[in-house]
């Protein structure tokens, strides 16, 4: 089982827009609801992958409810902790066909008593984890080392952690020495003043991350691993246009599992990049595009930092489609 954490959940809305225009009114073409918070996609595409996985998360007031109401929809194993009176927040995000943007809410706050509860739900969950994440934002009120807290729990029990985060909730983890950390291109400048992606995850794994992923969009990853430091994307002539929201999600769900296999490194980055691909093709955040991602996976370059690309240099057969629905984005 894979347990993942989002400390700061969310009901996403998501509206379809012929074109965003600032200052002017909408009409939206479609609206979507379902359970959200970056943790909460992750434990979406896990279970679309046909992995067994279980989601930790606060909930509280009418949009907690809405939230858990979802999850049990779609069948996501989860474990809530709640916040009485202190409603889950919603973010939006405003998709037009050429890319999205995306309205945050802050969120409740949580008192030192939820996030010990919180803790201890994911406590109880150790023992049967065969890797746990940690995603997003941390809430109003927690410390910003709270992170770190969850990484040595699991290092205690043995259980590899991925931690995807950014700011304070990244950097002051890194002592605690999370297996992977999986920050995007801005997050990766960000928490280290470097500009050249590769010097900065260095930079990071000389502060305590094991292994460092980091997602530069159309340049697929980049990875520095104490087995070699890699790249991996599509080929140029690949263009993938969609959705990005849940891109880096989906490649978290495809490294997790990847550490719950103990699968080797030019597998496991293959493997989320064209899982993320895949998850450009779908409509909304934690879906993918299952016939896409059969598609994408042969195409993958994987090759070592420095070595000159002259095709997929990871060749693997596509995936046996997991048991499930037959929609191509569920």
């Amino acid at each position: 089982m894979i347990v993942t954490v989002t400390p700061n959940p969310a009901l996403d809305l998501t509206y379809d827009l012929p074109a965003l225009r600032p200052h002017t009114s909408h009409r939206v073409a479609a609206v979507h609801e379902q359970a959200g918070g970056k943790g909460v996609n992750v434990a979406r595409v896990l279970h679309g992958l046909g992995r067994r996985s279980t989601a930790v998360l606060p909930l509280g007031g009418p949009t907690g409810a809405a939230v858990r109401a979802d999850l049990d929809r779609s069948g996501l194993a989860h474990l809530a902790v709640p916040l009485a009176a202190r409603s889950t927040r919603r973010t939006v995000a405003l998709v037009d066909p050429v890319d999205a943007t995306l309205l945050n809410e802050p969120g409740p706050e949580l008192r030192a008593e939820h996030w010990s509860a919180l803790r201890a739900a994911v406590r109880s969950l150790l023992p049967t984890a065969r890797a746990l994440v940690l995603s997003g934002s941390l809430p109003r009120g927690a410390a910003p080392g709270a992170y770190a807290d969850l990484v040595r729990l699991a290092h205690a029990a043995g259980v590899p952690v991925l931690l995807d985060a950014d700011g304070p909730a990244l950097t002051e983890a890194l002592a605690a020495r999370p297996t992977v950390v999986k920050p995007n291109a801005v997050e990766l400048r960000r928490a280290t003043g470097i500009a050249d992606p590769l010097d900065a995850a260095r930079e990071l794994v000389g502060a305590g991350a094991r292994t460092v992923v980091a997602s530069l969009g159309p340049d697929g990853l980049l990875a520095v691993t104490p087995d070699g430091s890699w790249r991996a994307r599509l080929p140029p002539a690949v263009t993938v246009r969609g959705n990005p929201t849940g891109a880096g999600d989906a490649a978290v769900a495809a490294l997790a599992a990847a550490l719950a296999d103990r699968a080797p490194w030019p597998r496991a980055l293959a493997d989320a990049v064209a899982l993320s691909a895949a998850a450009v093709r779908a409509p909304y955040a934690g879906r993918f595009d299952r016939r896409a991602y059969r598609t994408y996976l042969p195409l993958v370059d994987v090759r070592p930092v420095g070595a000159a690309p002259t095709g997929p240099a990871v060749a693997s057969d596509p995936p046996a489609a997991p048991a499930g629905p037959s929609d191509p984005s569920s």
